[in-house]
This record gives structure tokens, C-alpha cells and sequence, in this order.
């Protein structure tokens, strides 16, 4: 799929694709590596959850190596703050929540955002 505003990856980087196909690939993958450079975790503890979700993943469905391999990392990211009290189960389902109602009603080619109001709650 060509898309004139962003750059060519292939010439830039030499790779056949880039490593991350959606935005918020990149965003929860960033987000697991600055919480755990800040210590809430470690690397070995985020492998060891990480990988016994895959396994669950796996288990009920083929893996694509794509969007399901980026799900599976968010549900182990929110596992890990739910268990660590930095978010409880009904913040991470709202947050999901205000997401969702923000993508869906977001012009098609506009930033998704959150509006101001639900930030902070």
C-alpha cells in the first residue's frame, strides 16, 4: 500500500517492512520499555509474562506474527499494571472505553485522540 506522506522504509532502512504497521504498535511497545527502564518491572519478569501469554494466544488461535502478537502484548501490559496497582481493572477498561469511542468517531485520515476531559480520570 502506497502512501505519499510518509517515506519510502524500504530505501531508508534496507528491510522489506517496517516494525511496527500501526501506530499503536509502536505506542504500547515504548510505553512497556519506559516503564521498565523506570523500574517497575524487569525485562525478565515482562519475558516470562509476555511468553506465557503468547502461549495462551497461541493456543486458541493461529498468530500471525502482526496484530494479534500486538494484542497479546497489550493484554500482558495491562495484566502487569492491574497486578502491580498501578491501574485497576476498571481504569484499564475505561481507558479502552474512551479509546474506542474516540477512534470510531474520528474522521477517517484525522489523529485519533482522546478528548480532555477523559484524561486524568
Amino acid at each position: 500500500m502506497d502512501c505519499p506522506s510518509l517515506p519510502d522504509f524500504t530505501a531508508a532502512t534496507g528491510l522489506e517492512e517496517p516494525a511496527f504497521r500501526e501506530p499503536w504498535h509502536a505506542q504500547v511497545f515504548a510505553l512497556t520499555v519506559h516503564l521498565n527502564e523506570a523500574g517497575q518491572f524487569t525485562w525478565a519478569e515482562w519475558v516470562h509474562r509476555f511468553s506465557t501469554v503468547l502461549r495462551q494466544y497461541g493456543a486458541e488461535r493461529s498468530l500471525n506474527g502482526g496484530e494479534d502478537y500486538f494484542n497479546a502484548w497489550l493484554a500482558t501490559l495491562e495484566a502487569l499494571l492491574q497486578d502491580a496497582g498501578m491501574a485497576s481493572a476498571a481504569q484499564v477498561e475505561d481507558a479502552r472505553a474512551a479509546w474506542e469511542t474516540a477512534y470510531l468517531t474520528t474522521p477517517h485520515g484525522a489523529p485519533v485522540a482522546l478528548k480532555a476531559s477523559r484524561r486524568g480520570e
